[in-house]
């Protein structure tokens, strides 16, 4: 009777670092896989809840990216690494959520006024544009909202030492100024934004509800 043939140990060793490579994406409940911590998890979670690592995007982001700023006729700053900004000292004033706001004051130095920068993240567009209202007030009675249409992007940049770290960026495309006081909806559908003003008289000035529609695209 002949035997049979028992299996070469060249077969176990190209067997075993797959086998090994298979069990590291295995993990216990609660755990997080290799695929999980990819460079395009925190980009994908920025687009779906506008948040990195759970927390929010600071509201002074566009304080700076041109909801301050109503002297010039345009953004100065259309670019920020929004995950270097959470936590940071430039951005260190905390951070109030309200049902679907969140807002930040500040202080401003050499006078009493306090100002005010809040958010309202929409959504995103079929073409992965991401949709915000924001508001923003200098310390006076006027509450000023903006309609922003923004990119995310990975990136990567070199640090002070020379060594190459991961970036964020958040890119506003198009802002459309809603006014003073304003209140009403937004609505996106496909790549299309409607915008509907409910009226009101913000600043002593009757308004009537109007729609207006966009389009969210890329330059």
């Amino acid at each position: 009777m002949s035997r049979r043939p028992r299996p070469s140990r060249a077969v176990f060793s190209l067997a075993c670092p797959v086998v090994i490579f298979l069990a590291s994406l295995v993990l216990p409940a609660g755990g997080t896989s290799a695929l999980a911590k990819s460079p395009s998890a925190p980009l994908d979670e920025l687009r779906k809840t506008f948040t990195i690592d759970g927390k929010p995007v600071p509201p002074e982001v566009f304080r700076d990216m041109g909801d301050g700023d109503m002297a010039d006729s345009g953004s100065i700053i259309v670019t920020i690494d929004v995950k270097a900004a959470i936590g940071s000292n430039l951005y260190f004033d905390d951070i109030k959520a309200n049902g679907d706001w969140f807002t930040q004051t500040h202080k401003r130095i050499g006078d009493d006024l306090t100002e005010e920068s809040a958010y309202r993240f929409i959504g995103a567009t079929e073409n992965k544009l991401l949709v915000v209202i924001a508001s923003y007030s200098g310390g006076g009675s006027g509450v000023f909202y903006t309609l922003h249409i923004l990119d995310a992007q990975a990136g990567r940049g070199f640090d002070l030492e020379g060594k190459l770290y991961d970036r964020l960026n958040l890119t506003v495309l198009r802002s459309v100024a809603l006014g003073d006081r304003w209140d009403g909806t937004v609505k996106i559908t496909g790549n299309v934004i409607a915008i509907t003003a409910t009226g009101g008289v913000p600043a002593g000035e009757a308004r009537k509800p109007t729609t207006v529609t966009l389009k969210a695209e890329r330059p």
